[in-house]
């Protein structure tokens, strides 16, 4: 936990103390044009969290802004996990306001807590990656008849290459043979012991396996295989994670909620923009090494999308992860109350 407090609060909250003195002192109306009176709104903490690898990458400009004291309007402080069971508690309790989490884990923490959580934006799009060392696959259908190895039975990475080779006309376990490893490591030490095996990864996994063996490249990305489906205008999008609230923290502080996410909209931007440096601050918070950080930022999907088009994109998705399986999304879709409008 870093804790970010701005040493300005306390004399802040002096000057307000003293502005209320003089204004118990006269009783007279104030007359100012409304455009001059100043907002005295005091700072309040805000607590967040993120996941450590690409849900926490887009966090790290707006983190070192915090600590250093140039975000001045609340106090904010950051966790960085290395489990969504380490955050899951704490968003059912309270003592997290805002997290970033597995998309699918926001929609189960809604049906688990009655409606007590709401999604403010998608912040990573997919990150998952067919691999190959010897060039074999070039599109989905290169799959048939072959075994991919992968990580992830049960979640996403399930979910999302059902959906995908399905979409193409494959059936798994029929027409394509998918071996489940319980880690990436093991899909990785398959690799190099097989020219011809092919894998399931995730970024920035993606990069680390490839700095140790330069003969893995990514050949499929599930990301564009998933939009090359959508056909409607309500398209869905293949999603890794969201930002989410506590309801209670949005409806009784929607200002902190504003600004916590125009700070975080700037870091996304920066994070993209200015990759080297972002990838040196990935690693002063110790969520994966500034080498891996650079390789891999551009294949992470790192975004910031909220509103409408969040609605439609996750709503989409969490839909496609309910059709294989209602558990995934916690036993029944969201209602709209789920998606935080601004």
């Amino acid at each position: 936990m870093r804790k970010i407090t701005l040493a300005c609060a306390a004399a802040l909250f002096c000057v307000l103390v003293a502005l209320g003195g003089c204004s118990t002192h006269s009783q007279e109306p104030n007359n100012e044009p409304e455009e001059q009176q100043v907002s005295s709104q005091q700072p309040m903490d805000v607590r967040a969290a993120a996941l450590k690898g690409p849900t926490a990458m887009g966090l790290v400009k707006f983190m070192d802004e915090a600590e250093a004291g140039t975000v001045s309007d609340n106090d904010y402080s950051f966790q960085i996990a290395a489990s969504p069971d380490e955050l899951t508690p704490q968003i059912a309790q309270g003592t997290i306001d805002i997290a970033c989490v597995p998309a699918n884990l926001a929609s189960v923490l809604y049906n688990n807590t009655d409606g007590a959580v709401r999604v403010l934006a998608v912040n990573t799009l997919g990150v998952l990656y067919i691999c190959d060392s010897n060039g074999s696959i070039q599109s989905v259908a290169d799959l048939a008849g072959k075994t991919i190895y992968a990580s992830g039975k049960g979640s996403t990475p399930e979910y999302a290459l059902n959906y995908i080779l399905e979409g193409n006309g494959l059936t798994p376990g029929r027409d394509v043979t998918i071996e489940w490893k319980s880690e990436h490591a093991e899909c990785v030490a398959a690799m190099t012991q097989d020219s011809q095996a092919i894998a399931l990864l995730p970024q920035p996994f993606v990069t680390t396996a490839q700095m140790k063996d330069d003969s893995i490249r990514t050949a499929l990305d599930l990301t564009e295989e998933w939009n090359a489906l959508q056909t409607d205008a309500d398209a869905s999008s293949l999603i890794t994670g969201v930002v989410v609230a506590r309801a209670d923290f949005v409806d009784e502080h929607p200002e902190a909620v504003e600004a916590f996410m125009k700070h975080y909209r700037e870091s996304v931007a920066f994070v993209n923009d200015d990759i080297e440096a972002a990838a040196e601050l990935i690693d002063t918070y110790d969520i994966v090494p500034a080498a891996v950080a650079q390789k891999a930022i551009p294949a992470c999907n790192i975004v910031c999308m909220e509103g409408d088009e969040m609605k439609n994109a996750l709503s989409g998705y969490l839909e496609v992860l309910f059709e294989q399986n209602p558990k995934s999304v916690g036993g029944t879709l969201p209602g709209d109350d789920f998606y935080y409008a601004s």
